[in-house]
């Protein structure tokens, strides 16, 4: 039997691939506008590139957009290049600008023919499941004391940048800047089926960037910085706080309130999550069950969990194969598909199968179908993963897939992670003067000197 290459790509129909690769996408320019306006009518203000992380536009996307409001509502004016603004005094075109009833947290895509959601007026608050995170700085007092106030806004400043950069990778919405504090709400005003999960992630990433942010404060200030986060699931009600000149959106309820409770009760540079959050994530993290806690103001004690850090799960599928899945039921024309391409493939034609679908139909289960009986011929199989959390990175499947090949520990330090590089290397016999620096630049890994520095292109 001559060597075959098959191959199984998943994506979702109409969507974006998470490891970069773009699939077609239509994109309703109107609906996007709409939301701008309802945006601008609500805050006054907004930036350009706040527009960008928004509604997900690349720069050329921005510019219609921008051209268009400007032509299209004379209550909207450039704000000095920064972003746009809303004249409310303005009247010349009124019966151009009429009032947009739809929220911001409406989805700017849904499927062609689909008739439009009810949404509710933009000034009423929503019902909603939030997974609220609360940040805090440990020991700030002390902090306060030991800097000068000036040199005190430049840490706190980067401790800030460093949550944001964090907080974007997961589409996580800081509702506040309380001071030394980060409040932070998942599951508004975009929400996603993984919001508890994209929570305890970012969780875990501030305490990894705050890791490499020590490390330039320790050289510039003679300092390092600890943080306490706590994380809770619930009910709240979120929608316009505030009078005057002044207004935000705010949830309200009790969900916060633990949020912030339990982050006073997380040891410095920890995450501390309550059972609520507990059961929606605890298949995809290791956590110590740190017993049941008392709360002021709260009747009843609460049982609090304490993050460890990823269990190796990738996916739902990967739960559920545990558990046991239930039969696949009215897929065998597919499967039957998938299984002649394999035989094509055994036979030395190689093939690449792209299934596509809307979320949810089932594509991963079929290809966990197909895999199910190699697995039963003792057939080698290589699963790369695409990651909703890094689209900014084309190679991630590959770098995922080879940190899981070395067994990656974060907690490892660099030269047993390259070790292990060298020997796996020389299990497959590359030559490791060429491989080695390839593949220790893509895991970011420092290159031994003994190597000759690489000499190629990104």
């Amino acid at each position: 039997m001559s060597a075959a290459v098959f191959a199984v790509m998943v994506g979702t129909a109409g969507g974006r691939w998470p490891c970069g690769a773009q699939v077609e996408k239509t994109v309703n320019l109107y609906d996007v506008l709409d939301q701008v306006v309802a945006l601008l009518q609500r805050r006054g203000k907004v930036t350009y590139n706040a527009l960008k992380l928004q509604f997900n536009l690349n720069d050329e996307q921005l510019a219609i957009v921008k051209d268009e409001l400007l032509y299209a509502h004379a209550q909207v004016v450039d704000d000095a290049g920064r972003g746009l603004m809303w004249v409310r005094d303005s009247t010349a075109n009124q019966a151009q600008a009429p009032p947009v009833t739809r929220p911001i947290s409406q989805p700017l895509y849904r499927p062609q023919g689909a008739a439009p959601p009810i949404a509710p007026r933009p000034d009423e608050a929503e019902r909603r499941q939030l997974t609220v995170l609360f940040c805090d700085l440990a020991n700030s007092t002390r902090l306060a004391r030991q800097l000068d106030p000036e040199k005190l806004r430049e840490v706190v400043l980067a401790y800030q940048a460093t949550g944001v950069e964090v907080l974007q990778r997961f589409d996580g919405y800081i509702a506040q800047y309380l001071g030394d504090g980060l409040l932070v709400y998942f599951g508004y005003p975009q929400a996603h089926e993984d919001d508890a999960q994209r929570a305890v992630r970012t969780g875990l990433g501030l305490l990894e960037s705050m890791a490499s942010l020590n490390t330039v404060l320790d050289q510039s200030h003679g300092l390092r910085l600890a943080v306490r986060i706590g994380i809770h699931t619930g009910p709240v009600v979120v929608g316009h706080m505030g009078s005057g000149g002044r207004h935000e959106q705010l949830a309200l309820g009790e969900t916060p309130n633990l949020a912030a409770r339990l982050q006073s009760l997380a040891a410095p540079d920890t995450v501390t999550i309550s059972d609520a959050t507990h059961r929606l994530v605890q298949e995809y993290f290791r956590c110590d069950d740190l017993g049941l806690q008392s709360f002021k103001g709260v009747d009843t004690p609460l049982r609090v969990y304490r993050v460890v850090g990823e269990s190796g799960v990738h996916s739902r599928l990967d739960v559920a194969s545990v558990r046991g899945l239930t039969p696949l039921v009215g897929r065998d024309p597919e499967l039957g598909l998938l299984r002649a391409c394999w035989r094509q493939s055994t036979d030395g034609l190689g093939q690449v199968v792209l299934l596509t679908g809307e979320p949810g139909i089932g594509k991963s289960r079929l290809v966990h179908a197909l895999t199910e009986r190699l697995v039963e011929k003792h057939t080698p199989r290589l699963t790369l993963r695409c990651s909703p959390y890094h689209t900014t990175s084309a190679l991630y499947p590959v770098i995922d897939h080879l940190q899981r090949l070395l067994q990656w520990h974060r907690d490892d330090p660099p030269e047993t992670t390259l070790a292990r590089l060298e020997q796996a290397m020389q299990t497959v016999s590359l030559p490791l003067a060429e491989s080695v620096p390839l593949l220790a630049s893509l895991l970011s890994l420092p290159v031994p000197a003994h190597y000759s520095p690489l000499t190629l292109s990104p």
